[in-house]
């Protein structure tokens, strides 16, 4: 992915982020030790960085993550547009809720957590407003590229369409473990589930997926 780190102009947005209320919660990390993740030094030091407001350390954050970020966020909302948006918030979110953060679990699945929380906040604030309906994604997007991706456009558009009729804490694994690439132990810290809720969940995703795809194939063959 290209570079993205102009993207966000960071010392008005955390400036202003004190000023503005937040209506959601956002997650503490109460529950997180049924899941234990090995924790990186260089992430708790990012993390003190960030608590003691050093801005260059929210700028290292948003170059290591800032891309991943916004490619799960994009696949959760259908749109770039809204995936930015989506993305900025959660900064905000971050610098309001850094006293929150104890280090019990990784800085960079606690900032995906409250990513995903976001990039739901917006969904249903949009469907309430009946701006998109579920299927709906941009114009020209590049489907999710699964771990294993199929190397023909039609099945990589099937495969999109058939993630979008899956339940949203199935696509939320699906994405997560799939497309991004996160341990089991890693999503359920973000999801707040037990890992072996996400290895469940990730099956029963992958079965739906296969029902749906299978199923234009069966119709070819029988109507031969």
């Amino acid at each position: 992915m290209g570079s993205v780190g102009a993207m966000l102009p960071w010392e008005l947005r955390i400036s202003s982020a004190a000023r503005e209320g937040s209506s959601r919660v956002e997650p503490s990390e109460q529950g997180s030790q049924a899941n234990p993740v090995a924790i990186n030094p260089e992430d708790l030091s990012l993390a003190a960085a960030c608590r003691a407001g050093d801005l260059s350390a929210y700028e290292r954050l948003y170059r290591l993550q800032g891309a991943r970020m916004k490619n799960l966020a994009r696949n959760l909302l259908g749109t770039m547009s809204d995936a930015e948006d989506a993305v900025q918030e959660t900064f905000l979110k971050v610098q309001r809720s850094i006293n929150s953060f104890r280090g019990q679990s990784s800085f960079v699945t606690w900032t995906f957590r409250i990513l995903v929380n976001t990039c739901h906040d917006l969904r249903r604030s949009r469907m309430r407003r009946k701006e998109i309906v579920p299927e709906e994604s941009e114009e020209g997007a590049t489907p999710p590229e699964p771990r294993a991706p199929g190397g023909h456009p039609s099945l990589k558009l099937a495969l999109e369409r058939a993630i979008a009729q899956l339940t949203q804490h199935q696509r939320d694994v699906f994405l997560l473990y799939e497309v991004e690439g996160f341990r089991h132990a890693e999503i359920a810290e973000m999801l707040e589930i037990s890992e072996t809720a996400s290895k469940n969940t990730l099956f029963q995703a992958k079965k739906s997926l296969r029902q749906v795809l299978e199923a234009p194939r069966s119709s070819q063959v029988g109507g031969a």
